[in-house]
């Protein structure tokens, strides 16, 4: 099982992720779209590498926004595997 980081090793490592912010005992971001094909296009390419890790975010649709939520439910909390897939995410959101 993954172990979980303590909040100032997640803050650490946040500070190399723009847009993420730590809430309770999760990550989250809001990526913004222009429509709402837009949001559904984004969630689409999450699958993959959401897969690929074996973890999986918790994922809010609206029209043109997506709120992505990391935690490690097994650890109850973060793990380096949340801040990992973060990572790819916003990768994906950039390009």
């Amino acid at each position: 099982m993954a172990e979980r980081l303590s909040t100032a090793e997640i803050e650490a490592q946040l500070a190399s992720l723009p847009g993420w912010s730590l809430v309770g005992d999760r990550l989250e971001q809001t990526f913004r779209f222009e429509d709402f094909l837009g949001s559904i296009a984004f969630v689409n390419r999450l699958v993959e590498p959401s897969e690929q890790a074996g973890h999986h975010p918790d994922i809010c649709i609206s029209w043109n926004r997506v709120t992505v939520s990391l935690t490690t439910h097994d650890a109850g909390g973060i793990t380096q595997r949340d801040l990992d897939l973060a990572k790819v995410i916003s990768t994906l959101a950039a390009g």
